[in-house]
């Protein structure tokens, strides 16, 4: 069960797409134990725990590294499944994110769970990052918020069109 566990997906073959939305999921890093293309959540209680670990105290240090403050929660061994998602997947610069913006915006089809999750997480990156940031940057980070928002909104919008059956 994904976030849109409740929105039907299509059964058939994905559409073949070349480009990788999240290409750090696929190459990881030679010194690291990362598995390759991570999925944090494959059930309802994942997806409930992901939420238990978006509402706790996050920790973001200076060279982006993001980390659980409750103790309880990142001992968990899905915290370390959040860890190397929101640490070596998803993009955290705004280069990266307006990348990741202009490939949703030319995607087919229906985002893959996996994808659908790593964009969910970027986006609630990018609101905290909207939060800190003044001035100048700050409308630089709302307008990467809008743009993700706008890209999820689209997915869902597709999934819960109606169904054709091949």
């Amino acid at each position: 069960t994904s976030w849109k566990a409740a929105i039907p997906r299509h059964s058939s073959s994905p559409i073949p797409f070349t480009s990788v939305l999240f290409p750090a999921a696929h190459r990881p890093k030679r010194s690291s134990s990362m598995p390759l293309n991570p999925i944090l959540q494959s059930s309802l209680e994942e997806v409930e725990l992901l939420y238990e670990f978006l509402l706790a105290e996050l920790d973001i240090s200076p060279d982006l590294q993001i980390s659980i403050k409750d103790e309880e929660l990142a001992s968990l061994r899905k915290a370390s499944d959040f860890r190397i998602i929101c640490n070596d997947v998803i993009p955290k610069r705004i280069p990266d994110i307006r990348r990741l913006s202009a490939s949703l915006s030319s995607h087919p089809g229906i985002l893959k769970k996996e994808d659908f999750e790593r964009t969910a997480l970027t986006l609630a990156y990018t609101a905290y990052r909207t939060a800190l940031s003044q001035g100048h940057q700050k409308d630089i980070w709302a307008q990467s918020f809008r743009s993700l928002f706008q890209a999820l909104r689209h997915d869902l919008m597709r999934s819960s069109g109606p169904r054709v059956t091949p």
